[in-house]
């Protein structure tokens, strides 16, 4: 595991993956290399989790596969229609980086609740294991935010581990629901003052405080919502290291 003092959390806007015109297929962008480089270590353990799909035996296959020309090694926790390892835990506390998938944040969290798992994860984010994640993988550490997990009009939502103490924006430049919600959302209270991320962007928080954004799309940007005092907010501008696409 990543034992040099910190705890990161590398919560993705969207961009995990991309085409891959070798393979016709999908492979891992910089962000995913950036949250490994976080390790330390040479070959480093990656833990995907995509239980907000259900577990979709497909989108794992894609997964694995979009690591086949990384010097990595790969396995998954599910919980459908069981736990697949005898000991969801300690699976979880032997891993380097833990990788969540997009889907349903609500179902998610809910799963992760009932099984133990967001207990888990906290105790390994305090020991060093990174953790990351795209859309619902990077909500769900936070307070909360806004999603589609109840239908195509998106809801706030503050129901997340709140590991980080703020709320998050998704899919920032690609989806038009999402900016004014959340501002609203900050606005009236029903959210905590967050971040938000465009696709190809990630925010990096070292323990529970943001340190930077980085991004493989030179036009990406990350951003700060803070409520304004006169019953509105502010957002300002964060500009994301680039990183190799």
């Amino acid at each position: 595991m990543s034992r040099i003092g910190q705890s990161h959390i590398l919560a993705i806007g969207g961009g995990s993956f991309r085409p891959s015109p070798r393979y016709g297929f999908i492979e891992a962008s910089g962000l995913l290399r950036y949250a490994l480089d976080l390790t330390g270590q040479d070959r480093p353990k990656l833990g995907l989790l995509a239980t907000a799909t259900g577990d979709n035996a497909d989108w794992l296959l894609k997964m694995y596969g979009a690591f086949r020309e990384w010097d990595v090694e790969v396995s998954h926790l599910t919980v459908f229609p069981m736990p697949n390892v005898e000991s969801p835990r300690d699976w979880i506390m032997e891993q380097d980086v833990i990788y969540v998938s997009g889907g349903s944040v609500a179902n998610l969290a809910a799963l992760w609740r009932l099984h133990g798992l967001d207990e888990a994860l906290e105790a390994a984010w305090q020991s060093g294991v990174v953790l990351s994640g795209q859309s619902a993988g990077a909500l769900c550490w936070h307070v909360g935010g806004n999603t589609d997990s109840f239908g195509p009009v998106l809801r706030p939502w503050a129901e997340g581990l709140g590991f980080l103490p703020y709320s998050c924006g998704v899919h920032y430049n690609s989806d038009p629901q999402r900016r004014t919600l959340l501002h609203e959302s900050v606005a009236s209270g029903e959210l905590p003052e967050g971040y938000a991320a465009d696709e190809g962007v990630a925010l990096h928080y070292v323990g529970r405080e943001f340190i930077q954004a980085v991004t493989v799309d030179p036009e990406g940007y990350a951003y700060k919502i803070e409520r304004d005092g006169a019953g509105g907010v502010k957002e300002l501008r964060v500009e994301p290291r680039l990183l190799t696409p």
